[in-house]
């Protein structure tokens, strides 16, 4: 789940704590003693209420979060997100926070998945867990918990397709393990699936892969809902070479090779709950076109071509971006909101349901731009940033379903501002550098540069 790939230091994957022998060892008593399928999962929950094929806004859970740290600091966290309501959170099944679930074929370890889960259910969230990625004796390393991998190029590789449906069955058994789980995305942004030889995603493999797990997971529940395809919705200069001719705007245009991959996907599948996709408001190797807020058509603009390819199937992003470098680009915080919330609306008007936000937390005195909270390895951490309170605000205040309304905005300044309305509650974003004297549904306001405000109707 990255934009960029894979970062070995930082909050894309888990590393340093699952180095060493030591750890290695215990993990692989733990599969041994306590991780069997149908053993006590020690984190069970009754399912809750019916699922529905979209869960709204939220983050997914990444290298580091708050379920560790400090007792004072993961409490506050459980503690904010439970006042707001719940938010829905992602989790992978290995990396990101999760050790390998199965070292060796048939013994499991789910000690840091079940607490993961744990943390969502006492946060009050609605938990969704992305099967990804694959133990290595399914893609050709060795077995064993000592012998895990974590290098990039093995946690990018895709299980062999001899272990396809081996993969499909620790699906199965994650999905009995966790039974208030009923959201499943499959796999990762195609990782391991690019066809280097012929120069395109191999997308038969992949929905190959996809139905096994769909079919597995089926199995285990009938209200288990099941996603994909989790392609990286890239786009290149309206002049490449694989520069899409249809899916174009100033934005850039669509990577033919990806609209490809996922109507491929589309029109084999064997079933969908919801779609599922990811990507960024700016092209590959390259600055918004022709600025970071314009860009965010593009957002828009996939999201609407998406649906219609699925016949309105409710639609996901499991990752959106869109500030160049995942924070280095050197925005001031609220520049970054300001893009974030455009970036929001943008998803929203294209018809997307929900949407996870990628960065929880870092470690102390290493800098977070765009971090959700502060970090948890301290007492006095684990306290709201100005992501989180545009996280929140726009989850509760758009959730899946609401009818969106146009409201009046002065001529002079429409260009300059993004509105997005309910019924209850108006978004308005400054897009400029400077402040703006204005009016929006009536009210006089005076927003200052980047401003975020919400209005209540």
């Amino acid at each position: 789940m990255a934009r960029h790939g894979w970062v070995p230091v930082g909050r894309r994957w888990r590393l340093g704590a699952l180095l060493g022998g030591i750890a290695a060892a215990l993990a692989l008593l733990v599969s041994l003693v306590g991780g069997l399928p149908g053993g006590p999962p020690g984190t069970s929950a009754a399912p809750r209420g019916t699922a529905k094929p979209y869960v709204g806004w939220g983050f997914t859970h990444t290298q580091f979060s708050a379920d560790e740290g400090a007792p004072a600091a993961t409490a506050r966290v459980r503690g904010l997100l439970k006042a707001d309501g719940g938010t829905a959170q992602d989790q992978a099944i290995m990396g990101w926070g999760a050790d390998n679930p199965e070292p060796s074929p048939g013994h499991y370890d789910f000690a840091a998945l079940d607490r993961r889960i744990a943390f969502v259910r006492a946060s009050g969230g609605t938990p969704v867990i992305t099967l990804c990625c694959a133990p290595d004796w399914m893609k050709g390393g060795k077995s064993g918990a000592n012998h895990t991998d974590w290098s990039r190029s093995a946690l990018e590789t895709a299980p062999a397709p001899a272990h396809y449906q081996d993969f499909a069955d620790l699906a199965a058994t994650v999905a009995r393990r966790y039974p208030d789980v009923k959201h499943f995305v499959v796999w990762n942004e195609f990782k391991g699936f690019w066809d280097e030889a012929a120069g395109r995603w191999d997308y038969e493999g992949y929905t190959d892969l996809y139905n096994r797990v769909y079919r597995a997971l089926k199995k285990t529940g009938e209200d288990v809902m099941v996603g994909g395809p989790y392609l990286p919705m890239d786009s290149v200069a309206p002049t490449d070479p694989d520069a899409s001719t249809q899916v174009r705007g100033a934005w850039g245009a669509m990577d033919q090779r990806v609209l490809d991959a996922f109507s491929y996907w589309n029109a084999h599948r064997t079933g969908a709950d919801f779609t599922v996709v990811d990507g960024a408001s700016y092209p590959n190797g390259g600055d918004p076109r022709p600025d970071e807020f314009t860009a965010t058509q593009k957002l828009t603009a996939v999201s609407a071509w998406v649906r219609r390819q699925t016949h309105d199937l409710p639609l996901w992003w499991a990752e959106y971006y869109v500030e160049p470098g995942d924070g280095d680009a050197g925005w001031s915080e609220p520049h970054r909101v300001a893009v974030q919330a455009t970036g929001l609306i943008a998803l929203v008007r294209g018809g997307a349901d929900s949407g996870f936000y990628w960065n929880p937390e870092k470690r102390t005195g290493t800098a977070c731009p765009g971090c959700l909270w502060t970090p948890t390895d301290r007492a006095d951490g684990g306290r709201p940033l100005p992501m989180y309170d545009l996280l929140s605000r726009f989850a509760a205040a758009f959730p899946p379903g609401t009818r969106h309304r146009t409201v009046p905005v002065d001529p002079a300044t429409a260009s300059d501002l993004r509105v997005l309305a309910s019924d209850r509650t108006v978004l308005v974003v400054n897009t400029r550098d400077h402040a703006i004297s204005t009016r929006v549904d009536g009210d006089r306001l005076t927003l200052r540069p980047y401003e975020v405000k919400w209005l209540d109707r």
